[in-house]
């Protein structure tokens, strides 16, 4: 003897309703917690130039959504040599080997060249002044002992899901790191 199961009832219009919005607080609860991770997970990281990895592209500049880049130049003491011709700050082959603009690379004056003795200068950054242009960083790089280099300066920066100069950054230098640790120091290679 076999029993027969009774037909599905046909789905009403009140049920199809029901059924449908609660498929669609569904939906919305998984994308809602979705969205909280993954905010969770950028919230305790921040954006930081690699200064081993970067070129000096001059792309900090021009491509961030700020009107003044957050990335500034920054000097490693530690590594500079204090030289009476730093290439970071004289242009090549300078008609004198003194702070006359016409002699300076930096285009908006950001570093100051201030005598210790001879033969030694200190060079530090006026970061107000600093564009990200890399131009002293490039230029330290090649002819001189590397110290100068790249950092975005996270009292600027803003933090942006995607930033734009890491997205166009050429070499991939730009890197979440953790803001417990928010700069990469460079040190002597």
């Amino acid at each position: 003897m076999t029993q027969d199961k009774p037909d599905k009832e046909p789905m009403g219009r009140r049920k199809f309703l029901k059924e449908g919005m609660w498929g669609a607080c569904l939906a919305g609860l998984g994308a809602t917690a979705g969205l909280t991770a993954r905010h969770e997970s950028h919230a305790n990281l921040v954006w930081q130039i690699d200064p081993q990895v970067c070129i000096q592209c001059g792309k900090c500049a021009t491509h961030c959504v700020l009107d003044e880049s957050a990335v500034k130049c920054v000097q490693s003491y530690a590594i500079c040599g204090y030289c009476d011709l730093c290439y970071g700050y004289l242009k090549p082959e300078p008609p004198a080997l003194d702070t006359g603009a016409e002699n300076e690379l930096c285009p908006t004056g950001a570093i100051i060249r201030t005598f210790v003795e001879d033969p030694y200068f200190d060079y530090t950054i006026d970061e107000s002044l600093c564009i990200g242009c890399a131009k002293c960083v490039k230029a330290c790089a090649i002819n001189g002992n590397g110290s100068l280099y790249l950092q975005v300066r996270h009292d600027r920066c803003v933090n942006c899901n995607e930033c734009s100069i890491a997205a166009a950054c050429p070499s991939g230098a730009f890197k979440r790191v953790s803001a417990a640790q928010p700069y990469l120091l460079k040190e002597m290679e």
